[in-house]
């Protein structure tokens, strides 16, 4: 239910022997929860660049007459999640340099596009209206016209990369993949018979039916051509990890730093059963994230589970809604409780995060009316207090509800019976990495990565109680 918006989700394919656009197409339709504004595919056969992009889900923008267009042993592929300059079609990706040498996808964000916009304009290249993916294309594009491949124009360009990103990149012969020294945003390496795919999450790998073989590592470049598979460490790894995969963004079947997302989520859910222990009749979580957490809580608590609200899963992308009146009604249509089973139930809720508030008080509303007895809210990670630069769609830090009100004015304002955030010490323990390797912005104001010109954005006079 998080009003949270996803990242983007990418995909590279190589190999002389595989069906790559229509491999790229199944792989992106994995990557679906990472971005449902446009999808896009670009493919190459060692002469040709072919691309097609289109506003929508994965479903939406390809047809069979398209996949068999896209011809080619390489290709590259991104759905679009927005989290810079707008949504319009002609910022979607991949990215394709205008003699068509070379093409980029990308997920993350920088937060500073400054040492990149210098760079050009000393170049006087500077284009306006670009986004920070099309300036790191730019920035590479630069060097690759100076004559230099596109390993080594990504060398070359990679220390005015300030932010996080993963990035997949092709030219001609080439499949190249990058990952920001921070690991922000994952990516994953499997194998295909004689071929490779590269993509966001493991989940997109198993569905095309290759092997996963590692995770790309912070820092790293890996280079995929008729020579085989290379590496090279372009920075020291400092890993920082968005803590909201585990949260949130990944696929329960995705595993990222060698932890199975499903299972880090039941870990959640056996440590709010630690931190909260009211007694209830039945748990009931929001669909879908919280599926997992709720059966960790169901098996810590001895508390039995009910899919006391159905989720219309023909309902999409309610944030294109114009307006906050029409996201609220919108709850309406996406989630459908059964008085049956609440009414007169003392019951507790599981959700994985709050943002501005207004749907989580709409659903406690709903299951009031809906005849529930005690509504308690349990969620899956602390309050978000602070907004994220790294490629997460956070509102304007004054519209963060935990910012401005302490948690007891926020049960008030969702007219809880009680809630319960989960500590970000119990987060961080279920998670099982140690917390120096975790990126915790959201929840405590540390950014590790430099904000520079956008550190104003930042107010640190938040409640904290």
């Amino acid at each position: 239910m998080s009003e949270l918006k996803e990242k983007c989700g990418i995909v590279g394919i190589y190999g002389k022997d595989l069906p790559i656009s229509r491999l790229a197409f199944f792989a992106l339709f994995a990557l679906q929860h990472r971005g449902q504004e446009a999808s896009g595919i670009t493919t190459n056969d060692g002469k040709k660049f072919r691309t097609h992009k289109g506003a929508g889900l994965v479903s939406q923008v390809y047809t069979e007459k398209t996949i068999k267009k896209l011809t080619g042993y390489i290709a590259i592929g991104h759905n679009r999640y927005s989290t810079s300059k707008g949504g319009a079609l002609h910022h979607a990706q991949p990215v394709v340099n205008k003699d068509a040498s070379f093409a980029l996808a990308h997920n993350g964000n920088l937060p500073s596009i400054k040492a990149l916009e210098n760079f050009l304009s000393s170049k006087k290249i500077l284009k306006k209206d670009r986004n920070d993916s099309e300036l790191i294309a730019d920035a590479i594009d630069f060097y690759i016209k100076e004559g230099n491949s596109l390993p080594k124009s990504i060398e070359k360009a990679f220390p005015l990369f300030t932010g996080s990103f993963s990035l997949i990149m092709m030219s001609k012969d080439t499949l190249v993949a990058v990952r920001d020294t921070y690991g922000m945003r994952p990516l994953a390496i499997g194998k295909l018979n004689k071929g490779y795919v590269i993509a966001s999450e493991t989940c997109a790998i198993q569905t095309i039916g290759a092997t996963f073989l590692r995770e790309v590592k912070p820092g790293e470049m890996i280079i995929i051509n008729k020579a085989g598979i290379k590496s090279i460490q372009l920075a020291p790894s400092n890993p920082k990890h968005d803590i909201f995969e585990y949260v949130y963004f990944a696929r329960p079947d995705s595993s990222l730093n060698g932890k199975l997302i499903y299972e880090v989520r039941k870990n959640f859910g056996k440590a709010l059963a630690h931190e909260f222990k009211k007694k209830v009749d039945i748990i009931v979580p929001v669909p879908d994230t919280a599926m997992p957490v709720a059966l960790g809580y169901s098996q810590a608590s001895g508390i039995p589970i009910e899919m006391a609200l159905v989720k219309n899963r023909y309902v999409h992308r309610t944030f294109i809604e114009p307006d906050q009146k029409s996201r609220r009604n919108s709850v309406a249509l996406k989630l459908i409780p059964l008085p049956q089973i609440l009414k007169g139930k003392k019951i507790v809720v599981i959700d994985d995060s709050i943002v501005r508030g207004h749907t989580c008080k709409k659903l406690v509303k709903t299951f009031f009316k809906a005849g529930a007895k005690e509504v308690h809210l349990l969620i899956s990670s602390p309050p978000i207090r602070y907004p994220d630069f790294y490629g997460m769609d956070t509102p304007n830090q004054n519209e963060l509800i935990a910012s401005y009100k302490t948690v007891e004015e926020v049960r008030k304002f969702m007219g809880a019976t009680s809630l319960h955030y989960l500590s970000l010490e119990g987060l961080i323990k279920a998670i099982g990495l140690p917390k120096d390797k975790l990126s915790t912005s959201c929840f405590t104001g540390i950014y590790p990565i430099d904000l520079k010109e956008r550190k104003s954005e930042v107010r640190y006079d938040v409640s904290t109680k």
